[in-house]
């Protein structure tokens, strides 16, 4: 519940057609099994008391009766329970029959909720017994309690205002407006639907993806629960295929012709944040719509949400896609931006020249390829590629000869310029002692390379790119007008974590054995600026040493830049996916760290030169991210502080 999380669950049980005692039972120990793993919203299958396909039994006094009964069962089984629930079952209402969803919690009926597209085609002819109810809220009289009866009713926990839950039966979201529209559009954060839709071939994957894409139309959590065995089988066939998605990502999906109960947590905040920042997301069907608020037991005697150990995973490479097929894809199509910025910028400046210091580490190898890359689109030769390598104090000779081969074996020019005694000379004349190899030291060596580079390009009436990297420019790991700048940064809004992957796609795609050879090497060489002097040959200066390991920053990163949490919730997320690596307390001295860093040095970034947006998160100035230089980040650094502090005690 903590940190904006909601535990949620879609539950087939096994039912047997017009036998609601036993149904009732059934979805009662499911209730339980739910209540007990901290369950907040369950959802059962479309007309589970009774069964979906009772055909003309749906006529009976009988079975309406049982119906009702059953359902006055289940809600009072919750008595004590959070978990909210959505039972189906059929009502009879002014002489009408409805199709509806009940929503059950704490021993009370809290509203029902009727199903408004009533399809009467194919395999389905629920026209012959059901008639499409209101969308307008009307009150109906259930064992003496008025109960709210109508499509626009959402339920909203009184402990947590972003849990807003609205319904809607299957049919509902196969139709060109589905209500979860309006629901939405109201304010619910995650609709449920409650279903019974047959098995045939093919209908799963049709199924998933509308789920999947109806989450994400409304930025919001779907939860739905699919009718299995124990439903007739004289025509048709159900396989229990139950989801849960979240904002177009689908986080549980069930084993289809398998009855069981599958269960995630959806993120409420992530949610409210994808909301705030859309400016096209209205809030327009508020109005029309009746609030059902409810109290949660276990938390209203308790001012403070409960800290529910999360069964979701949690990515630790959120920029980087998991499966091999879709990362090769995101690599081709990454590469393919950036080379075509920067190839519409050559054509648009007429450069005659493209210019690229080239160190032998990461980022400066992928700027060359992607140079290369746009050089290719263009037709041009690429000899019109200069790489510049500038050996220094810091130079190894293992990065020296992979930047060398790697110019090569590309068919770049390659201009070698020792800046050695041009930074000794300005040591001199700013009266600067070279044995202090502080700040000083460093920058003076990246001004003096930039410099160069500038004049080059001058020289050969060509423009500068840049090599550094988003989460550099996220860290201020750059020196100011020193590899901060250039005239196009064809790397500004790649994540160090994302740069690996790119060169090793490069690496796997190599014409030769000697590139592929050379770029793995690259890649296997630990990230440095190579400023000071190597130790027995050997790289001295490691960056993540300095300023802690990237894979860190940029999981912060992505949860600051994307949906603004706080602090304390990326700390609590961090912890859970890197619990194999990283101690909470180192987590906790980086994230402190990246906090003042990127306040800090913001400066820095206020002034970039232009490059190509690739991902959704980006620190450009123009577009994605605005902020003052002058900002504090002394609410930030309390909060995370305050956490640590809670988390001792």
């Amino acid at each position: 519940m903590k940190y904006g999380f909601v535990r949620a669950a879609a539950a087939t049980p096994k039912g047997i057609v017009a036998d609601c005692e036993h149904n009732s039972k059934e979805i009662i120990a499911l209730i339980r099994q739910a209540h007990d793993t901290n369950v907040r919203i369950l959802v059962f299958p479309e007309l589970a008391l009774t069964g979906y396909t009772c055909s003309d039994l749906f006529f009976q006094d009988t079975l309406l009766k049982e119906a009702m009964s059953g359902l006055i069962r289940v809600a009072e089984a919750t008595k004590g329970m959070d978990v909210l629930c959505f039972v189906g079952l059929p009502y009879l209402h002014l002489g009408k029959l409805y199709n509806t969803a009940a929503a059950v919690q704490n021993g009370r009926l809290l509203g029902m909720v009727p199903k408004l597209n009533i399809p009467n085609y194919s395999e389905f002819y629920e026209a012959r017994h059901f008639s499409p109810g209101p969308e307008e809220v009307q009150f109906i009289e259930i064992k003496g309690e008025s109960i709210p009866f109508g499509s626009n009713l959402i339920f909203q926990a009184a402990e947590m205002d972003e849990l807003q839950v609205a319904a809607e039966i299957c049919e509902d979201v196969w139709v060109p407006q589905p209500p979860s529209g309006r629901h939405a559009q109201a304010g619910a954060t995650i609709i449920v639907n409650l279903s019974a839709s047959n098995e045939i071939t093919g209908k799963d994957s049709y199924r998933r993806e509308l789920i999947q894409n109806q989450s994400a139309r409304l930025v919001a959590g779907y939860i739905y629960a699919n009718a299995g065995d124990g439903e007739s089988t004289t025509d048709l066939v159900f396989a229990g295929h139950n989801l849960i998605a979240e904002n177009g990502i689908v986080l549980a999906e069930s084993e289809r012709f398998k009855n069981s109960m599958i269960s995630t947590d959806i993120d409420l905040y992530k949610l409210r944040s994808e909301r705030r920042r859309m400016t096209t997301f209205t809030t327009s069907e508020s109005a029309r719509y009746h609030k059902v608020i409810y109290s949660m037991p276990s938390v209203s005697g308790n001012d403070k949400l409960p800290v529910v150990p999360l069964i979701r995973w949690i990515d630790r490479s959120p920029f980087v896609p998991k499966a091999a097929s879709e990362r090769k894809k995101r690599c081709d199509e990454i590469i393919s931006i950036q080379a075509m910025g920067l190839k519409k910028r050559l054509e648009h400046t007429r450069c005659e020249s493209a210019v690229v210091g080239i160190s032998g580490g990461l980022d400066s190898t992928l700027a060359l390829l992607v140079t290369r890359k746009a050089y290719d689109m263009l037709g041009w030769d690429a000899k019109g590629i200069i790489a510049v390598t500038m050996p220094c104090f810091g130079t190894t000779d293992r990065t020296y000869q992979n930047a060398v081969t790697l110019v090569s074996e590309l068919g770049a020019t390659l201009r070698e310029i020792r800046i050695e005694a041009a930074v000794m000379q300005h040591f001199k004349d700013i009266s600067h002692d070279p044995c202090l190899q502080n700040v000083v030291y460093e920058n003076s060596q990246a001004r003096e390379r930039t410099q160069i580079l500038m004049d080059i390009a001058n020289q050969t009436n060509g423009m500068v790119v840049g090599t550094g990297d988003l989460s550099e420019l996220a860290l201020g790991w750059a020196t100011y007008n020193g590899d901060h700048m250039s005239n196009y940064a064809v790397n500004a809004s790649i994540p160090k974590t994302l740069v690996r992957y790119l060169v090793a796609d490069f690496a796997d795609g190599a014409g030769s054995s000697r590139l592929s050879h050379v770029l793995l090497d690259i890649l296997d060489t630990p990230v440095s600026p190579e400023l000071l002097p190597p130790k027995d040959g050997e790289i001295a200066q490691k960056t993540e040493d300095l300023v802690g390991p990237y894979e860190l920053h940029d999981f912060i990163l992505y949860y600051v830049m994307r949906f603004g949490f706080l602090p304390e919730k990326i700390y609590y997320l961090a912890c859970i996916a890197f619990s194999d690596t990283y101690e909470p307390e180192t987590i906790y001295h980086w994230m402190m760290v990246f906090i003042k860093r990127f306040f800090s040095q913001q400066f820095k970034r206020s002034c970039l030169p232009d490059g190509p947006k690739v991902g959704s998160v980006a620190l450009s100035p123009r577009g994605d991210f605005r902020m003052p230089s002058d900002a504090s980040a002394d609410a930030w650094l309390k909060n995370l502080e305050q956490c640590k502090k809670a988390e001792e005690e």
